[in-house]
């Protein structure tokens, strides 16, 4: 199914301007529910600009109010975007993200084993030399190489890990549906419970920045002798 030009831009333009579900609005911009909650509280990381899918041509007001007066409607895109897609080669990753991939990698061979080379090169953009230097430890790099989330290395969406998760469990015989389930209420709970320690910790930062606060470096242990030092100074 197509997705809009700028699909995180136009959730939140969704989001602010219509009372379509957040399921509803992810299935139609192509992102996980979990980010248009998390743009629907104010808890992304960065401030999206919304992009009105109508003005742009991509849904009509029709289209919405079917949306609106029935959750279980799939929305459908009046026009696609004009995408070039790449057709050889791996997938483009930016170059602040490309020292992320042994991580995203290592994390993807420890937990998820029956996902094959050929689908990891897809997904993190990378080559089976390189899947294969992880694997029996050879890679250069292996002492600082620590299994992390792709989808939270900003790799991959959580919707791409999903599906090739789910295609190599059914081609291995793997049931997968209750790990699946479960991941996503750990997942939403742990996001919502990071996003707010974030927010926090910045509204503290920000207040003592205000207030020339500056933060100790170094504890020093309060004993009889500190004391008596401090009163003399």
């Amino acid at each position: 199914m197509a997705t809009p030009l700028m699909p995180h831009a136009t959730a939140a333009w969704l989001v602010d301007n219509t009372g379509l579900s957040f399921s509803q609005i992810a299935e139609f911009c192509g992102i996980h529910i979990l980010e248009v909650q998390a743009m629907a509280d104010d808890m992304t990381g960065s401030k999206y600009t919304g992009r009105d899918p109508v003005h742009a041509g991509e849904l009509s007001m029709e289209e919405i109010e079917k949306g609106q007066a029935d959750e279980d409607y799939v929305l459908q895109m009046s026009k696609g975007p004009d995408q070039v897609r790449r057709t050889k080669g791996p997938r483009y990753t930016p170059v602040s993200k490309r020292q992320d991939k042994p991580d995203g990698i290592a994390w993807l061979l420890r937990n998820h084993p029956e996902i094959s080379d050929g689908a990891i090169c897809k997904l993190i953009g990378t080559t089976r030399n390189t899947i294969a230097a992880i694997r029996d430890r050879s890679h250069w790099n292996i002492a600082e190489i620590q299994p992390k989330d792709p989808v939270t290395l900003g790799l991959t969406s959580q919707r791409e890990l999903d599906a090739i998760v789910n295609r190599a469990a059914k081609k291995a015989g793997i049931d997968n549906t209750a790990a699946n389930d479960a991941r996503l209420g750990t997942d939403r709970d742990a996001l919502i419970q990071e996003l707010r320690a974030e927010r926090t910790e910045a509204a503290r930062r920000a207040e003592a920045a205000l207030n020339g606060e500056v933060e100790p470096t170094e504890k020093v242990e309060l004993t009889a002798d500190t004391l008596f030092k401090k009163a003399g100074e």
